[in-house]
């Protein structure tokens, strides 16, 4: 694996070569073919999925987020997604904020919640938030023309940002294209200030984002549903 930025505290890092052409090929076609219930930008909850639990549970990635994590590194959470010219859009600045759950519990700072595709979601409290880190496989090359991930560096050690704060950060912060050939990771933080543009060439960008946790379990009875 050939490790592009290893700065962990810059809340991102990019690895390449994580799995080789084969894997990845074998993957895309696996999700192209499956009965994927699928929205405008790709497919969520799918770790059910068995191809996509295998490359989630696979020893690389475990140890890539352990990296981030600590010892344990558990993945409860899959999603596809799928940008091309003919399912095209922009995501504006923002923090992941969200979190899939097992049930409803009253408890401090968590919340709103909201129901997705049947899975009980809350606002999460920027602790619970540390305990979790991304890893975006890439199914494509990932290039400046095709609505890669953009990063603000650093600004996941900032907490919960308003909208306000968010704005400005975008013109105070150099900003970071995370391109990556087909087959390898971007590591993310959930509260790096991320964005991504349209795709702007004939080149597909498909990409299996995948969130771990140190533990299922985030205190006050709140617990991590498999999504």
């Amino acid at each position: 694996m050939l490790i592009s930025n290893d700065t962990t505290a810059e809340g991102f890092t990019i690895i390449e070569a994580v799995l080789d052409g084969t894997e990845v090929a074998e993957l895309a076609r696996t999700l192209e073919t499956s009965d994927l219930a699928r929205s405008r930008a790709g497919a969520r909850h799918l770790m059910n999925h068995p191809a996509v639990c295998a490359v989630a549970v696979d020893p690389r990635m475990v140890a890539i987020a352990g990296r981030f994590l600590g010892e344990t590194a558990i993945p409860y959470k899959a999603t596809l997604f799928d940008k091309s010219p003919a399912r095209n859009w922009l995501v504006s600045w923002h923090q992941d904020t969200a979190l899939p759950l097992c049930e409803r519990r009253e408890v401090p700072e968590w919340g709103p919640w909201s129901i997705k595709g049947g899975v009980t979601y809350a606002f999460a409290p920027a602790s619970a938030l540390a305990q979790v880190v991304a890893l975006r496989l890439h199914l494509d090359d990932s290039r400046a023309d095709n609505g890669p991930l953009r990063v603000l560096p650093g600004t996941h050690t900032l907490g919960l940002l308003k909208e306000s704060n968010i704005a400005r950060l975008t013109t105070e912060v150099p900003s970071v294209d995370c391109t990556v050939p087909a087959g390898g990771v971007v590591v993310m933080r959930p509260l790096i200030v991320h964005a991504s543009s349209k795709v702007d060439s004939d080149l597909p960008r498909r990409v299996l984002h995948i969130e771990y946790a140190r533990s299922l379990d985030l205190g006050d009875g709140v617990r991590l549903r498999l999504s």
